[in-house]
């Protein structure tokens, strides 16, 4: 999600800010100064606060000011506070976050899918694995990206399960941070790409047990480059 115009200029200072620790719990920030030193008007400054409350990241109290709220209050599967996290300090804690995240839920997603995919599910699946397939061995990572987002928000989607459908925004933060902070292979790696034309297979073929083996294989994996490659 990209928040547009003035309000998205705002946010796109204050949100990482307030993401990487530069603005602490419980720093309090006034909406004059915010003006002032952004050169925004009232309405602008209401909106980028709004959006940022929608994220539990600042709370406005009246005669107070908008103050920062707790780490532990704020929405950690918003896509922006995602994209926040991954570009400051917090990255390696970020990552593994939603590696483990990953290990939980798409397994079980995979095998789900196995059960209840249409036939509109299989066909977009099978796709994709064979677009997958293409733009790895161009090495492509840009177009790999892109149908890597949708394979595994086409799985979460194809389990049948709303709940996991939605963390498909949540995925395609990781799998896009991945790519973009460089903790990716220049050339995507065979076996990943087969996995993923395993997983598709398994799906198609109704078989829960081997879906959900290689999507595990998958997700593990990833976390375990990731663990290899970040610092402690």
């Amino acid at each position: 999600m990209e928040i547009q115009g003035l309000p998205g200029r705002l946010l796109a200072d204050l949100g990482p800010a307030i993401a990487s620790g530069e603005l602490p719990e419980g720093t309090v920030l006034r909406a004059e100064e915010l003006e002032q030193r952004y050169g925004v008007s009232r309405t602008v400054v209401r909106e980028a606060v709004r959006i940022l409350e929608s994220m539990r990241l600042v709370e406005p109290r009246r005669r107070v000011g908008i103050t920062v709220r707790p780490k532990a209050d704020w929405d950690v599967f918003d896509p922006l506070v995602i994209r926040w996290r991954l570009a400051g300090a917090d990255r390696s804690a970020q990552l593994r976050s939603l590696g483990s995240l990953r290990v939980a839920v798409e397994p079980a997603a995979a095998a789900l899918a196995a059960r209840h995919a249409g036939d509109d599910d299989r066909r977009e699946l099978s796709a994709l694995a064979v677009e997958l397939t293409v733009t790895a061995r161009a090495a492509d990572l840009d177009a790999f990206l892109a149908h890597d987002i949708a394979f595994h928000a086409a799985v979460l989607r194809a389990s049948g399960n709303e709940m996991f459908a939605h963390l498909k925004d949540t995925v395609g933060a990781v799998l896009t941070g991945r790519t973009e902070h460089r903790l990716m292979p220049h050339r995507p790696r065979e076996y990943a790409v087969q996995l993923h034309r395993d997983v598709a297979q398994a799906i198609c073929a109704g078989d829960p047990e081997l879906a959900e083996r290689a999507m595990r294989t998958i997700v593990v994996g990833a976390l375990e480059e990731l663990d290899a490659t970040l610092p402690n």
